[in-house]
Order: structure tokens, then C-alpha cells, then sequence
């Protein structure tokens, strides 16, 4: 079995999703500190994703889960952090970033709930912000911040795409676990050991709908 190196494979899921986006056009989402809408989604977009959610993940799931949710208003967040591999902090970055965006949109917002969405790099940020450590894991870290228990409630579903902490073995369990859908495409060397083939992490978009139905379910 070939083994490729860690970096070495983000690195080409980077250039291929790059490469991608070079040939896609799709109308992003606004994403900003969102308003008092019914679902916030929160998304954290893998390793150099570029869009405005994520052009591979974020951007076609936030439109699925906006078409499926309607007549409900529904606003979009993009969690603001490195998504760099060069940058040492880069989750945990963005694990501080999300867990502060929930709170302060929760204070605002009483009735307002959260969808949070993460893709590769952005899976990580999730999982740390909900008290699964990704520390260990490919451009994973330890846990900064958890969203505080009392807020849990609001969290209505998860959907995490090439989540690496798969690759060593970890899922997220406990009170999120009935509320988070994880997907790991067959042969994706990010989220399962072994795998080798890299395309296979770019293919989460076609998971949109199905991921938009999980949603609804929750909500």
C-alpha cells in the first residue's frame, strides 16, 4: 500500500481544489456576524478552500440547507481563521472563532439555532468546539474553547465533511452524537487510514442534498 506524507496530501487536495474553483462558478452565500434569523449555519471551510464558505463544501451545502429550510429564514457564518497549513494555531484559531460566534449570536438571538458545518481543516475546528480533541490528527490541535453545555441545546445539527480525526481512529460521541452526520468518502486519505485516493476528498459536494435532509431532520 502506498503511504503518502500528511502535508504532502493536503497539499494536493489544496492545488486540486484551487484547480476546481478555476473551473466552477456558483453564487456564494453572504456570510457575516449573521442577523437574528431561525438557523444560523456557521461553517469552516477545509485547508485553502477558496468561496465564500467554502467553494468545494460550505457554499452548495449552505445553499441546500437554504432551499430545504425555506419558508425559514436561514443566515450563513464563515468562521474566520487561517485555513493555512503553514499556520501552527490554524485550528485552534478557528475553534475559538466558532465557539465565540455561538455564544455572542446566542446572547442576541434567544430563539435562534446553529448549524455547524466543517470540511477537512474545518472538521477539526467543529470537533474541538464541541469537546472532541483533533489534537493528534492531520492539521488538528488541541482544544481551545467547547460551546458552554447550557447552549447546547440550541445546536440543532452538525455535518462534518473529510473529517480527519476518523483517520486515527475518533468520532464524535456524546451529546452531539444523534445530532452530527460525518462523512468520509471511500479511498479519502484524510479521514480514512489508508486510503490513497486524494480526489475522493474533493467530492463532499455532491453531498449537499443529502446533508440539507439531515438538517431539515433536526430542525
Amino acid at each position: 500500500m502506498i503511504r503518502v506524507p500528511q502535508k504532502r496530501l493536503l497539499s494536493a487536495a489544496a492545488a486540486v481544489g484551487f484547480a476546481v474553483a478555476g473551473l466552477t462558478v456558483a453564487a456564494a452565500p453572504a456570510a457575516s456576524a449573521a442577523p437574528c434569523t431561525d438557523i444560523d449555519v456557521a461553517v469552516a471551510r477545509g485547508t485553502g478552500e477558496p468561496g465564500t464558505l467554502g467553494l468545494i463544501v460550505g457554499d452548495p451545502v449552505f445553499s441546500a440547507v437554504q432551499n430545504r429550510l425555506r419558508p425559514r429564514s436561514v443566515s450563513g457564518y464563515r468562521v474566520d481563521y487561517p485555513a493555512d497549513l503553514g499556520e501552527p494555531a490554524s485550528v485552534q484559531r478557528g475553534n475559538t472563532d466558532l465557539v465565540n460566534h455561538v455564544r455572542s449570536q446566542a446572547a442576541a438571538c434567544p430563539q435562534q439555532r446553529f448549524v455547524l458545518a466543517g470540511y477537512s481543516q474545518g472538521a477539526n475546528v467543529v470537533d474541538n468546539s464541541i469537546g472532541i480533541s483533533s489534537d493528534g490528527a492531520i492539521v488538528g490541535g488541541p482544544i481551545v474553547a467547547t460551546i458552554p453545555a447550557d447552549l447546547a441545546p440550541r445546536i440543532a445539527a452538525i455535518v462534518l465533511f473529510g473529517n480527519p480525526i476518523r483517520a486515527i481512529g475518533r468520532s464524535v460521541t456524546g451529546t452531539y452524537q444523534s445530532r452530527t452526520k460525518d462523512y468520509c468518502a471511500l479511498g479519502d486519505p484524510i479521514c480514512q487510514f489508508g486510503g490513497t485516493n486524494i480526489l475522493a476528498h474533493l467530492s463532499y459536494g455532491n453531498q449537499a442534498d443529502d446533508a440539507a435532509g439531515f438538517v431539515a431532520s433536526k430542525v
